[in-house]
């Protein structure tokens, strides 16, 4: 037999209001009647009917988030950050990896709207500006986080990705070096990253490398990153030391180069972007340009939560600073002693 709401409060000897209302974290109740009657709920193993709360108007209590690359450790990083930030605050959150895929965004969004989910985080690599805009005219809830747009009145947290691709390339300036590569993938936040990138090169009067391309948006990065660091190493004028737009790509770097029997830092430098755990486990480590993952994830959930509780109406736009963490992967260059 199906248990119900009355059988809930029934057993936990509340009313049914009672048990609503810890339902959908709202009232004034007792932490020790809410807790009971948590107990209650798990112990007859009942699960409300979002959908219906949905239907009615009512909060579900979930919120969609739409990455696109899981295998990514910046994006399950930050994914685990906003979904322990929503487990505190009394929501659910669903995870949609689009693996940079058009199709696949407009397929979880529409499934998570039949739904009724409260709102939509989207993070870095979410292109798909008609949706962006369709969903503001909709008035559902949306967020964005390690990614801007500036071109929409929206909720965002982010870094300053120009700023971060400066701090990279300074410091490789620093330790000497003049021919300096780039990698990147085709998406907003690497794009600022080059900007960045580019700003600091011009600067000190350095050329931007003529065989740089953008990599498309694809699901096996680090593969597209040893293909061009290859490409790079192979040039006629190779590079000594080459900045890579998040952690996984340089991973990919540090790969390619010991493929083609170089040695990291001796011959070739890397910098990384995101210290995610990457960052620490390849050989050497990583020396990248770290965002703040868990205050991002903790100020989107925060910011997304507020504007479902009605608590915000103006729409905000946090940007956080990156910082450069050195490591091993990245050394003076003895040609310029």
């Amino acid at each position: 037999m199906k248990v119900t709401i009355y059988d809930v409060a029934r057993e936990a000897n509340v009313s049914i209001a009672t048990v609503s209302k810890v339902i959908n974290n709202n009232g004034r109740i007792s932490e020790k009647t809410r807790r009971k009657v948590r107990e209650v709920m798990e112990r007859l193993n009942y699960h409300p009917n979002m959908m219906a709360s949905a239907l009615m108007g009512k909060q579900t209590k979930t919120i969609g988030l739409l990455i696109p690359d899981l295998a990514n450790p910046f994006f399950s990083e930050l994914a685990r950050s906003i979904e322990d930030r929503g487990h505190e605050l009394g929501y659910n959150l669903v995870i949609c990896s689009t693996d940079y895929q058009i199709d696949k965004e407009n397929k979880y969004l529409s499934l998570l709207k039949q739904k009724g989910i409260d709102g939509f985080i989207l993070a870095s690599g979410f292109e798909n500006l008609d949706k962006v805009e369709e969903l503001m005219q909709e008035d559902i809830p949306v967020a964005s986080v390690a990614r801007d747009f500036p071109m929409f009145s929206i909720n965002t947290v982010a870094i300053d990705d120009f700023m971060g691709g400066y701090l990279a390339a300074s410091h490789l300036i620093k330790l000497g070096h003049k021919n300096i590569g780039i990698i990147a993938l085709d998406v907003w936040s690497n794009r600022e990253r080059l900007r960045g990138f580019k700003q600091a090169l011009e600067e000190n009067n350095l050329e931007f490398t003529p065989d740089f391309e953008f990599i498309q948006k694809t699901n096996n990065l680090l593969e597209a990153s040893k293909f061009m660091t290859h490409k790079y190493l192979s040039g006629s004028k190779p590079p000594t030391a080459i900045f890579a737009c998040n952690d996984l790509l340089a991973a990919g770097v540090i790969q390619a180069a010991k493929e083609m029997g170089m040695n990291v830092p001796e011959q070739l430098s890397v910098v990384g972007f995101d210290n995610t755990i990457i960052a620490t486990i390849v050989e050497p480590t990583l020396t990248t340009i770290a965002q703040p993952i868990q205050s991002m994830g903790k100020e989107v959930m925060d910011l997304m939560v507020s504007m479902i509780e009605g608590e915000i109406k103006e729409k905000r736009r946090i940007t956080l600073l990156p910082t450069l963490v050195e490591r091993k992967s990245t050394v003076k260059l003895k040609s310029s002693t």
